[in-house]
């Protein structure tokens, strides 16, 4: 009796998943589950994030790479595509993957499947980055405005959002006369650590 509920457990459980495309799948959407609950973001973009997955999935794409970097990958697509602000070292820190492979696969999933993403605009990085530093509001109003005239002038092409968030933050952190240090934000931020 004992043996036949096992063997009747054994093939329940290959009768559900059968192709090697639904356990794919399957262990992919249970990595997403488990990179929502470590990083915030909303429901669309997790959806989008699945759909993105899905696509890579029936193009082939994920043979040879791991789930895990394909979804991070996906994952970060998902906050592009949707103007949610996360950087690629967030997600590669919640996703314990290496960086530069999410890129790598992140990469290549603009390439085949074609995606479009918007540009990340750096005047949404000044609330993140104010909100780690404890700015005041007059002083966040003030980048605002120095980011608003440099993209007028159109002077930010190519340029990094957060170092121009950043870059706008100080100088208006100057005018403001708020004390900055600018070796301990870069510290608190660990994000610019190219400016000199």
């Amino acid at each position: 009796m004992k043996r036949e509920i096992t063997r009747l457990r054994t093939w329940d459980s290959r009768s559900q998943v059968s192709r090697t495309d639904y356990k794919n799948l399957k262990q992919a959407l249970y990595e997403l589950n488990r990179l929502k609950e470590k990083i915030s973001v909303s429901a669309n973009v997790l959806e989008k994030a699945a759909y993105i997955y899905r696509k890579t999935l029936e193009k082939k794409l994920v043979r040879g790479r791991s789930i895990s970097a394909m979804i991070a990958a996906s994952l970060y697509a998902a906050c592009r595509d949707t103007e949610t602000p996360r950087t690629l070292k967030d997600i590669a820190d919640v996703a314990n993957v290496k960086r530069k492979e999410i890129s790598r696969c992140y990469r290549l999933m603009l390439l085949e499947l074609d995606l479009k993403m918007p540009v990340v605009d750096s005047i949404q990085c000044i609330a993140r980055i104010s909100s780690k530093l404890e700015i005041t509001e007059k002083t966040k109003r003030y980048a605002v405005k120095v980011l608003k005239e440099v993209q007028e002038r159109e002077e930010s092409a190519g340029k990094d959002p957060m170092g121009l968030a950043a870059t706008a933050l100080y100088l208006s952190c100057i005018q403001n006369v708020v004390y900055l240090s600018l070796s301990e934000s870069l510290q608190k931020l660990q994000v610019l650590q190219k400016l000199p």
